[in-house]
């Protein structure tokens, strides 16, 4: 039987974890790449700001990671830097191999933790592929649409999900896949109470 350990609020409980079942704890602070990015370019703050529709403050915030965007502003702001979310993940390990165990896997933590994406194959490991897993809580999703290029396939693993393309909504459940050319606009969320887990792959590694 799994014990209960206390965490720092008394009201927060959590099993010990499985080691076939236990989530990253390499999360990725992406506020310190950003801003490289940012200064490679020869963009100022608010040059940035302005172009992808946030406040100075705010992305002053995600570059120090004191606030996280959501999937669609970061989307929007790696493409502005001429990177690409999976790019984010490049470098994280000088000791890549070719197997990653539960917990070694790095995640970005996005939009208050709604929305987490365990990487599963690093920029730097292929240039063909682009690899996560889409871990969405209740209520959380994209918060809009992005559109990129190339193709992507995906497969529910747990949950309910509810996918957008081309302004067409689809509900897929566990066990459900699809399929889309990515230079349609494209979006989700999570409609159900449990948290949703959606293996995801893009090719060409343009995510």
């Amino acid at each position: 039987m799994n014990k209960r350990v206390k965490l720092g609020n008394p009201l927060i409980t959590r099993a010990t974890p499985d080691p076939m079942q236990a989530a990253s704890t390499a999360d990725l602070q992406v506020g310190r790449r950003l801003r490289q990015a940012r200064r490679v370019k020869g963009l100022r703050l608010k040059q940035l700001a302005d172009a992808v529709g946030c406040s100075e403050s705010l992305l002053s915030k995600i570059e120090n990671d004191k606030a996280r965007p959501s999937l669609q502003m970061l989307h929007n702001i790696v493409g502005h830097l001429g990177i690409t979310i999976g790019g984010l993940f490049t470098d994280r390990d000088p000791c890549e191999g070719i197997v990653k165990r539960p917990g070694e896997r790095a995640i970005i933590r996005m939009d208050s933790d709604g929305v987490r994406l365990e990487c599963l194959i690093p920029e730097s490991g292929s240039k063909t592929i682009y690899g996560s897993i889409h871990i969405v809580e209740p209520g959380s999703g994209s918060a809009g649409q992005i559109s990129h290029e190339g193709e992507e396939v995906g497969y529910v693993l747990e949950g309910e999900f509810e996918l957008t393309v081309n302004d067409q909504i689809y509900r897929l459940q566990r066990g459900d896949s699809f399929f889309f050319e990515s230079h349609l606009p494209h979006g989700y969320r999570n409609p159900g109470t449990v948290t949703t887990k959606v293996l995801w792959i893009n090719s060409p590694p343009t995510f």
